[in-house]
């Protein structure tokens, strides 16, 4: 009988939980500070939100593979409900949506491309999507117009700034030989 190798294979299952270790702690302050910014400061409510890319950028661009942006994001959603239990919805339906948005990505161009060109699009799109949803449910529409627009800036160049860091770090993870040849 045959043996196939699963592409989920222990390495990279050990690494996605790390990934989402790390990314979940951050996730978890993240949640915390939520309320208190977007009652003071709702404008910059991008910046942290866009905190929320990093499980599935740092995995993708660390791994190469199909589906570790997914599982790494579900990863980090449960580390974070363990921070901010209150938020345990929220960051599981986070998770599913911006994990689910990497892995469409990647998949549009067969998983083969993995240029920083290809990571920004999923950001933009994740920073669209959410803004246009924070913008209606936090009624952010009351603000003035120069706040409305100054909210909508950062609410999409968050997950920008953010998938260039989650870049750095998958990189550095890739030349450090934390994450050796998975395939």
């Amino acid at each position: 009988m045959a043996s196939t190798r699963s592409v989920l294979s222990t390495r990279v299952l050990l690494t996605c939980a790390a990934i989402g270790v790390a990314t979940g702690i951050l996730g978890g302050i993240a949640g915390w500070i939520t309320v208190p910014l977007l009652a003071g400061a709702p404008v910059v409510y991008g910046l942290v939100l866009g905190v929320h890319v990093l499980p599935g950028i740092i995995a993708q661009e660390a791994l190469r593979l199909p589906w570790v942006a997914l599982l790494a994001h579900v990863l980090a959603a449960l580390v974070s409900s363990a921070i901010a239990p209150i938020y345990v919805m929220q960051f599981l339906g986070t998770a599913v949506l911006f994990g689910g948005i990497q892995e469409v990505v990647a998949a549009v161009v067969r998983y083969r491309s993995w240029a920083p060109w290809r990571f920004f699009i999923s950001a933009v799109i994740i920073g669209l999507i959410v803004a246009t949803a924070v913008f209606f449910a936090a009624h952010l529409g009351a603000l003035p117009v120069w706040a409305q627009i100054l909210y909508l800036a950062i609410s999409v160049l968050g997950p920008v700034a953010w998938t260039a860091v989650g870049l750095a770090v998958g990189a550095g993870l890739r030349r450090a030989g934390v994450v050796r040849s998975t395939r």
